[in-house]
């Protein structure tokens, strides 16, 4: 422990003035934060539950065409449509497509809850400033401010770059 050593370099800091403020979230920004990475997990699971079904399938010796796309209709039209020597082969590979449709339908309903309740957030505004930019959605935005908070608390784009660690630094040993 070095509580005594880190108390006098802190009183030594504050005394210089070098200590910078930290920014604490309130409770409405710790609130916003758990929608958004709720629905990152569910989009997590999604992306899962895709890959075991899709592991399966290929461990079974069915092979979509590379050539064309995945997750179109004509995608799931060919699962849905696939024979396995043993019915319980089918069994089990309509609980993955299941669970792909369940797990999907988790994301799309929290997409549309957080839509709901996202004119009642204070950073709104902000919400619709940051779609202007080119790729971000709405989703997005609220994913960025959630976690960011009020990013006019940044005195220029160079400081916010520089909390996100954007900027370009070097971190070696030997000359330079």
């Amino acid at each position: 422990k070095t509580d005594r050593r880190d108390a006098l370099k802190l009183a030594r800091q504050l005394r210089s003035g070098d200590p910078t403020a930290v920014w604490v979230p309130d409770t409405e920004q710790e609130a916003m934060r758990d929608p958004t990475r709720t629905r990152d997990d569910f989009r997590g699971q999604e992306h899962k539950a895709r890959q075991q079904r899709n592991a399966f399938v290929l461990r079974h010796g069915h092979h979509w065409p590379s050539n064309k796309t995945r997750w179109t209709q004509a995608h799931y039209n060919w699962l849905e449509s696939l024979t396995f020597r043993h019915a319980w082969l089918r069994i089990v590979l309509q609980e993955y497509i299941d669970a792909v449709k369940i797990v999907g339908a988790r994301v799309a309903t929290i997409t549309d809850r957080m839509m709901k309740v996202l004119p009642q957030w204070s950073l709104a505004p902000m919400v619709d400033s940051l779609i202007a930019l080119r790729r971000i959605d709405k989703i997005s935005a609220m994913v960025l401010l959630g976690e960011l908070g009020d990013i006019s608390r940044f005195d220029s784009p160079k400081q916010l770059m520089a909390y996100l660690g954007l900027t370009p630094s070097e971190h070696g040993t030997g000359k330079r």
